[in-house]
């Protein structure tokens, strides 16, 4: 599969406990970006944050199950994100979602920019 250098990062802000139909968001935003094709997708856990509502969500030592934020991240070309937003906007009932324009350096095995000096 091809990266584009200048390419797009699709990043999504949800919960542990939200849902599309039966199955866990987080996980059904995976396995469709996979489907499509995308170039990968990671889902990072949070164990602190609160969003839209201001309700806190954390993670306590004597508790086994939270509604942890959690945050999906996928990168791919401006074209390919775009014709899978309208599908992601079909799976979420709530949450953030944000796109920014990312420079790729390497893909797998593959070099793609030139990274500056700092």
């Amino acid at each position: 599969m091809q990266m584009p250098s200048n390419a797009v990062l699709l990043r999504i802000f949800t919960g542990e406990n939200d849902r599309c139909g039966s199955q866990p968001l987080y996980e059904a935003i995976v396995l469709k970006a996979r489907e499509m094709h995308l170039g990968g997708a990671t889902v990072l856990r949070g164990p602190m944050g609160f969003g839209h509502s201001s309700r806190l969500h954390t993670a306590k030592i004597l508790r086994l199950s939270e509604d942890l934020p959690l945050v999906i991240e996928i990168v791919d070309s401006e074209e390919k994100i775009n014709a899978f937003l309208p599908i992601l906007d079909g799976m979420m009932d709530s949450g953030l979602v944000t796109l920014e324009k990312v420079q790729v350096l390497q893909y797998g095995k593959q070099r793609l920019g030139q990274s500056t000096p700092a």
